[in-house]
């Protein structure tokens, strides 16, 4: 009786909602008698449903009364004629022959929101609108004797009644609406999508593949590097990279701040020393942390993983090995790519045997003492700051140029910070051997290396640091034997604008795609963006375009779009224009540090409107000042956009809005005020 009464209110509620009550008005039919009819037939729907879910009978949609609207009653399934074979024929060819089967109603808007809601997933449905069509009431009777539901929507999925709107929603808001969909594969394999490789991108594009329905495992296995050192699950970035160096550059910068601190009345001990490892154990912790997150977040979306070594046998076969040697096999109807890269070695006497890379640096578990760094990469340049800036003696060797691919201008001024605050730079330098003069944590080493016009240099170190670039981590997988075709020159996988490799059914995304940014970021969004395309939910790819990166050098350097060099040879040097300022931050006065080491400049089209194309700054809080602006490149900011915005004061953002100097005017843009 309770349910009766609520039902009755429900429908009365919705009635007097809907526009048909003012139809009703205007045509001058009865309010009493046309409210009768809706009880009265609920009444007789609560009898026949009486065996049904509530929310299916009322909570999903009261669709079924439309016709009470017009003052005609509804037939309840007692009063209605039997089905015929011929109709139920059609209805389970509707529901067999499709993936999904809506019957529906054009005026509901239950329909119309669950409709929407397979669009916004790009999944094709197909409708039956039943007030459309000639059969519409014996259709919505019979599926009432076949479901015990007579609302609509009606949904099947697979040949499974799924129920009415909030039947479908739930499924939804749970992540088990596309698994559904996906259900009836098209293949025999193991799995819809095995990613090879636990790092960032892998763990994007399996966990949002997963979401979307299909059936996905990740292959994960750490080598260890030539001095032992491995990890777990989650790649360069979370193990050996971006997590660790940026947590080692605020150890530095916290440095950096006491030294600041007595200049703001602060009482601090000069004979403060850093306690390495304490900092490492803090970090590896967190690390740790985060691995077993991973591992929590996989089993939780579903996706299998294995820690297993995974090498290709055929197009659709896997042999993967685990860390005890045992071997299986497991197939998949498609796989990405995702092995990232591995540090480089020199191929010089010692450097396995002696020498260390990024690799190993982070979880060092012994102060690194005097140290060299051999490189003159963003991971060298990063490495060297955080050392010397926690008090070791370093010295950066460089075979040409710092920072190739990034702006000249500040790829100097960052070499030329690093030198003044102590670093020591061996320039136009390479290393020949290695050789141990005496074991220990640390040792001490002999660094034998050769200028390029010949002459020979060495010096004694106890750590010597490999970063000389990365290797994709291409070969040994049996990408040969289906017909991955890699560049020749760096062992990177050849693609489309879709990532799809020279095979079908193989895809790559992250530091292993041939001229792509070697980003966190951009793999994990690459990931995602191929997960959506290859479930069906989306065409969208990923933009390579304008993408922001920051340098964690003592001297910060954020960036995004062209640099100086690329924007004049893109656009010709007549069509550039450059706006650029020195200034210092101001929490740096009163500790009297330079006036003039940070700067910004923006590269501009003059044919364009002054749109801007190349974006750079220097100086503290590099990554959050960039990301900020990042997307006014993404949306075609000109430099009226910029002189439009009126800046926070006082921030080193905003030296961005007040920039009038032009590089052309040969006008002095270093700081002459506040």
């Amino acid at each position: 009786m309770f349910y009766l009464i609520l039902e009755i209110k429900c429908a009365v509620w919705f009635w007097m909602k809907s526009a048909a009550l003012f139809r009703l008005i205007k045509g001058n039919q009865p309010f009493i008698s046309a409210t009768y009819t809706v009880v009265r037939n609920l009444r007789l729907c609560s009898v026949v449903n009486s065996g049904s879910k509530f929310n299916r009978s009322i909570g999903n949609s009261v669709c079924s009364q439309v016709e009470l609207l017009t003052g005609q009653p509804v037939r309840s399934a007692g009063t209605m004629a039997p089905v015929t074979g011929g109709l139920t024929e059609r209805i389970d060819d509707y529901i067999n022959k499709n993936t999904v089967f809506i019957f529906s109603k054009t005026t509901c808007p239950f329909c119309t929101e669950v409709k929407a809601l397979f669009s916004s997933l790009g999944v094709e449905v197909q409708v039956l609108e039943l007030d459309q069509d000639e059969q519409g009431a014996d259709i919505q009777n019979a599926l009432e004797q076949k479901t015990g539901q007579r609302t609509v929507p009606n949904i099947f999925i697979n040949g499974e009644h799924i129920g009415g709107a909030s039947d479908t929603k739930k499924l939804h808001a749970e992540d088990q609406l596309l698994a559904k969909i996906r259900a009836k594969k098209g293949h025999n394999y193991d799995y819809d999508i095995i990613v090879i490789g636990g790092g960032s991108g892998g763990l994007s594009a399996s966990k949002e593949a997963a979401k979307l329905g299909l059936k996905v495992a990740v292959c994960d296995f750490v080598k260890p590097t030539p001095k032992g050192t491995s990890w777990g699950l989650g790649g360069t970035c979370v193990n050996v990279g971006c997590i660790p160096k940026k947590l080692m550059h605020q150890a530095a910068l916290l440095g950096e701040g006491i030294k600041d601190a007595s200049e703001y009345g602060w009482g601090t001990d000069p004979a403060t020393k850093h306690d390495w490892a304490k900092m490492v154990t803090g970090i590896q912790d967190h690390i740790g942390s985060l691995n077993w997150g991973y591992r929590v977040s996989l089993r939780e979306k579903a996706v299998t993983y294995l820690n297993e070594y995974a090498e290709f046998v055929d197009p659709h076969t896997l042999k993967t090995v685990n860390k005890k040697g045992k071997e299986k096999t497991v197939t998949s109807d498609k796989f990405i790519l995702a092995m990232g890269g591995r540090p480089k070695y020199p191929g010089i006497p010692g450097d396995k045997e002696f020498g260390i890379t990024s690799d190993d640096i982070f979880s060092l578990p012994h102060a690194p003492g005097k140290t060299l760094l051999v490189g003159a990469s963003y991971i060298a340049l990063e490495c060297a700051g955080f050392l010397k800036g926690l008090g070791y003696d370093v010295t950066v060797m460089v075979r040409s140029i710092l920072l190739r691919g990034f702006d000249r201008q500040c790829a100097d001024a960052i070499g030329n910070y690093m030198e003044a605050h102590g670093i020591n730079f061996i320039r136009e330098c390479v290393p020949t051997a290695i050789e141990e003069l005496e074991p220990g944590t640390p040792g001490k080493l002999k660094v034998s290396a050769k200028y390029t016009d010949g002459t020979d240099y060495s010096d004694e170190f106890n750590t010597v640091v490999f970063a000389i670039g990365r290797d994709a981590c291409t070969n040994n997988i049996g990408l040969d034997k289906i017909g991955v075709q890699l560049n020749p020159k760096n062992g990177k996988v050849i693609h489309d604008t879709a990532e799809k490799t020279s095979v079908d059914h193989v895809f790559a995304i992250g530091d292993v795609l041939d001229e792509k940014p070697e980003l966190t970021p951009v793999a994990i969004q690459a990931g995602k963006l191929l997960a959506r395309r290859l479930a069906g939910t989306s065409s969208a790819l990923t933009d390579y375009v304008n993408v922001c990166t920051t340098v964690f050098t003592p001297l910060e350097y954020g960036t995004c779009g062209l640099s100086e060099d690329d924007a004049i040879k893109q656009f010709g040097e007549q069509d550039i224009e450059v706006y650029h300022a020195n200034f210092q931050p101001l929490e740096w006065t009163v500790s009297h540090r330079e006036n003039n080491a940070c700067y910004c400049k923006l590269i501009c089209v003059k044919s364009q409107n002054e749109k801007v194309v190349g974006f750079h700054y220097l100086g503290p809080n590099a990554g959050e000042v960039t990301q900020g602006f990042g997307i006014a490149l993404k949306m075609g900011a000109t430099k009226a956009h910029f002189d439009d915005l009126i800046g926070i004061h006082p921030t080193t953002a905003e030296n961005f809005t007040t920039m009038d100097i032009t590089k052309s005017s040969g006008n002095d843009p270093t700081l002459t005020g506040c």
